[in-house]
């Protein structure tokens, strides 16, 4: 659901008094739709998001964590010429409007004292983050000129409305519907009657200010489950209608009840300023405290998968790409090796034609001769320019480059599969990294295999990650390697002889190791740990997966190989179900 303009106004006055004469301490992007203000005031240290992402447009605090990118992008680094030490003097709305202004006092490079607003526009697909410098601070419905916009629009986007630097700031196109909110509910219900529409549809057409789903609720509050066509309500329907209007509009003025509803699966499913009581069955109504409690709780989840997809998007295109080309660069290969291995009868017309030199008259195209293996005719091409003992040269000749052609394709085969095999293994690890930091691994790893160039100047070495831990049942510590680098450093530097390694059977996965300490490692956390293997592997999900163990001492490296790809022998192999909630469990938080 999107977030109304009533919701957003009543967050607005929430804000506004969480955040009165806060100053902004520092600004981040972590996202390209996403800006984070970290504020002081004299009690807390809020921090205030504002996300112009179509599908979670909003405003509110937030006390999620965010992995800001290396180097901050162009309009962070604007934000924070502009705004930074800026003091929050007004938030403020425009009625029936998703839009809400923040106008902080701020120092430009003169010295002089200005009145800068972040205008969230929150609508949809078309949310944005304008910077506006206000020009007269007395009027506050003074506009101002656009400094910047987080998502510019020209004059090829928009001939009514563009967001470029130095043009005035105007407001979007307003609809003529009556407000929802503010309009008689006996007015609102005369003009709906009107409509040869649903009830529910009829307030969407003719009313602004709310969402569809609090006209449903108005309509379900009236008459229960039924929505009857508006212009055949009787005139106890339009009654009751009318006290329906009436009492959510009480409850928009007295500041509303921020209320989500929740799915019988646990996922918030819709939220609005009021308790929604048209959902019943299996999902249940949760009030919040806050509004910005109740949007973070709704977005966050979602949010953060998507942070994650737009910063592993790339990345995981150019991994896929040169893993199609190395599948591709097999196959080809295979394809020439069987046609090279297919050349016994090269070799049998060498001995045909020196067999039968004196038959052959010098310049003819071909040959007619007895394969004395078989004791059929075989036609022989021949070159004209060519002697026939040059001919018969040149076929043994031929021969003998296609079989070692065929010797050298399959060394070239096992390295094409041996590189398919690996960025299998990087491909999943891009699906699964959990942040920023990891995909930054990765990249690491693949410039140092040759496969994205390395910018010295641009790429500054990495410190790297922790590996995940765990602590089984029985006291002992699990490793899992995040990514292939990882799985090399556990496996090969901090692991020792006795500690037991883990990873799933022919198939993309993270090294596991149990920490033995020189202890015998008993059955159960053997099976703790394959479990982990399997959990953090391609194969999660599956009902029986293969897990290979070992000592580590039994694990080796080959010269050559690729980060994460080992050899080892001897090795037992135990079978086990990926349990998402044991690894919850036995996960080590810090």
């Amino acid at each position: 659901m999107a977030l109304d303009a009533a919701t957003l106004a009543l967050c607005a006055k929430e804000l506004a008094a969480e955040l009165k004469e806060a100053r902004i301490d520092k600004i981040f992007e972590p996202t390209r739709d996403e800006v984070v203000l970290n504020m002081r005031t004299r009690t807390s240290n809020p921090r205030l998001l504002l996300s112009a992402r179509s599908g979670s447009a909003r405003a509110c605090l937030t006390n999620e964590t965010f992995e800001n990118p290396m180097t901050p992008p162009s309009f962070c680094m604007l934000l924070r010429k502009h705004y930074t030490g800026g003091r929050l003097i007004d938030v403020r709305t425009l009625d029936d409007e998703r839009i809400v202004f923040f106008d902080f006092q701020c120092t430009n490079e003169m010295g002089d004292t200005v009145v800068n607003t972040m205008a969230a526009e929150l609508m949809g697909r078309y949310s944005n983050l304008v910077l506006v410098q206000k020009k007269n601070e007395a009027n506050p419905e003074a506009q101002g000129k656009i400094i910047d916009a987080l998502k510019r629009v020209d004059f090829e986007d928009s001939d009514v409305r563009q967001l470029l630097p130095g043009l005035p700031y105007t407001l979007p196109p307003k609809p003529e519907k009556a407000s929802f909110l503010t309009t008689s509910a006996a007015g609102i219900v005369a003009a709906a009657a009107e409509k040869e529409l649903h009830i529910s549809q009829a307030l969407i057409k003719t009313t602004g200010g709310v969402g569809p789903v609090v006209c449903r609720e108005a309509v379900y509050r009236a008459l229960g489950g039924r929505d009857v066509i508006a212009s055949e309500m009787t005139a106890e329907e339009k009654a009751a209608l009318v006290r329906s209007i009436e009492e959510i509009q009480d409850i928009y003025r007295t500041g509303g009840r921020p209320t989500a509803v929740i799915a019988e699966d646990g996922r918030p499913t819709e939220f609005s300023f009021l308790p929604l009581t048209q959902y019943t069955g299996g999902a249940s109504l949760v009030e919040y405290s806050s509004y910005s409690e109740m949007l973070e709780g709704y977005y966050a989840t979602k949010d953060k998968a998507e942070r994650l997809h737009q910063k592993s998007r790339e990345l995981a295109k150019t991994v896929r790409n040169l893993h199609d080309r190395a599948v591709r660069k097999a196959a080809a290969r295979r394809e020439e090796q069987a046609q090279s291995e297919a050349s016994d009868h090269l070799r049998v017309y060498g001995e045909l034609l020196s067999a039968n030199l004196w038959a052959i008259e010098r310049g003819a195209k071909s040959a007619t001769l007895t394969n004395y293996y078989d004791g059929s005719e075989v036609t022989i091409p021949l070159d004209v320019r060519l002697s026939p003992s040059a001919n018969a040269q040149k076929y043994f000749k031929e021969y003998k480059k296609k079989q070692t052609a065929a010797r050298m394709l399959t060394e070239l085969i096992a390295e094409s599969d041996a590189e398919a095999e690996y960025l299998a293994t990087v491909q999943y690890e891009v699906e699964t990294a959990q942040g920023e930091a990891a995909l930054n691994e990765i990249r690491a790893e693949l410039k140092s295999q040759g496969y994205l160039k390395y910018y010295k100047m641009r790429d500054k070495k990495q410190k790297p990650a922790d590996f995940l831990r765990y602590e089984s049942s029985d006291g002992f510590l699990i490793l899992v390697g995040r990514n292939n680098a990882q799985n090399d450093r556990l496996t090969l530097k901090t692991a020792r002889g006795r500690d037991v390694w883990f990873h799933v059977k022919n198939a993309p996965g993270s090294h596991a190791v149990v920490m033995s300490e020189g202890r015998d490692v008993p059955d159960t956390t053997k099976t703790q740990a394959a479990i982990l293997a399997a959990v953090h592997s391609s194969q999660n999900g599956g009902a029986k997966v293969e897990v290979d163990y070992t000592e580590v001492k039994n694990v080796w490296k080959a010269n050559g190989a690729k980060p994460g790809m080992v050899l080892y022998d001897p090795y037992e192999t135990a079978v086990v179900t990926p349990d998402p909630e044991l690894e919850e469990r036995l996960r080590i938080r810090k």
